[in-house]
């Protein structure tokens, strides 16, 4: 069976309604997998993203990501219709969401606070996922300084020695992970559920204005760490932050933990894309270091 006849069975039993493969057309935006919007003969559209075989864990953690999400009803995001392997590929499908449409970035912050009020008794999650291409731990942990030791700070610092990146980057890392629980004094985060990989490029508005999150890197942990990545590669806005402030005000220190929370991207695009992001994460590690 090829792949598109399977991505249309699964359609079908996803909806209840008969689908048939109308037209598909290859879209941009995608550094991992490649991304198709599909039409059917009865004019309902779905987004479909292929990859090879060996993508379909991490299209099944997607998709898990998507639903958990999904079921809060706080938030908009593509619901899951499918994923497998057909054809030797692996494949997700899920709703085609038109995010040229302009909406209120404090509608976007007022949702991402009532996502993050829905918590789990730990931190982490059922499984693994990935954040872009790389693996992401979540075994449950009731500590999260703990969790973000070994799962997160600590696990992309063995890539990077992994990789070749030793020396400083290495020597800094080692003393932020025996202190950075000074950070931590007068705070105790919840195990909120979050996005995971919050940045401009997985946000947009939909025909109607309403907010819509995608592609997302799905765990509970300390909401400051979303808060965070928004904040890393341009910011949401003004109104966006004041938003999420009156729903659910942030604690002071997260001006000074945003830093920690921001190094486990920065290290991740060190481990992915190269030497250009090594100055950046051990600025952001002296940074940290004075603060103790």
């Amino acid at each position: 069976m090829s792949l598109w006849e399977q991505i249309a069975i699964d359609i079908s039993r996803s909806t209840g309604t008969p689908f048939e493969v109308g037209d598909r057309r290859a879209v941009g935006g995608g550094c991992i997998s490649a991304a198709y919007a599909l039409t059917g003969k009865d004019g309902r559209a779905f987004f479909v993203k292929t990859n090879s075989a060996d993508g379909l864990d991490m299209f099944e953690a997607e998709a898990q990501g998507l639903s958990e999400m999904a079921n809060t009803s706080s938030i908009t995001v593509p619901r899951p219709h499918g994923w497998g392997i057909a054809d030797a590929q692996s494949y997700l499908v899920m709703d085609y969401l038109n995010l040229r449409g302009a909406g209120n970035a404090r509608d976007l912050g007022e949702q991402l606070a009532a996502l993050h009020r829905h918590t789990a008794r730990a931190f982490g999650w059922h499984r693994d996922n990935t954040i872009g291409a790389t693996p992401q731990p979540n075994d449950w942990d009731t500590d999260w300084i703990r969790f973000w030791t070994h799962h997160r700070l600590g696990f992309q610092l063995q890539l990077a020695a992994r990789n070749g990146y030793g020396g400083r980057l290495q020597d800094k890392g080692e003393r932020l992970l025996e202190g950075f629980a000074g950070l931590f004094v007068d705070y105790r985060p919840e195990p909120s559920l979050l996005h995971g990989d919050l940045w401009s490029g997985n946000y947009g508005f939909d025909d109607a204005g309403q907010p819509v999150i995608f592609d997302p890197a799905t765990y509970y942990g300390d909401r400051e760490a979303d808060l965070a990545m928004t904040e890393l590669f341009g910011g949401f806005g003004r109104d966006f932050y004041a938003a999420y402030e009156d729903a659910w005000p942030l604690d002071a220190g997260y001006a000074v933990r945003k830093t920690l929370y921001n190094l486990y991207h920065i290290l991740n695009h060190l481990n992915l894309f190269g030497s250009g992001y090594r100055s950046q994460a051990e600025g952001m590690m002296d940074r940290l270091l004075s603060e103790l």
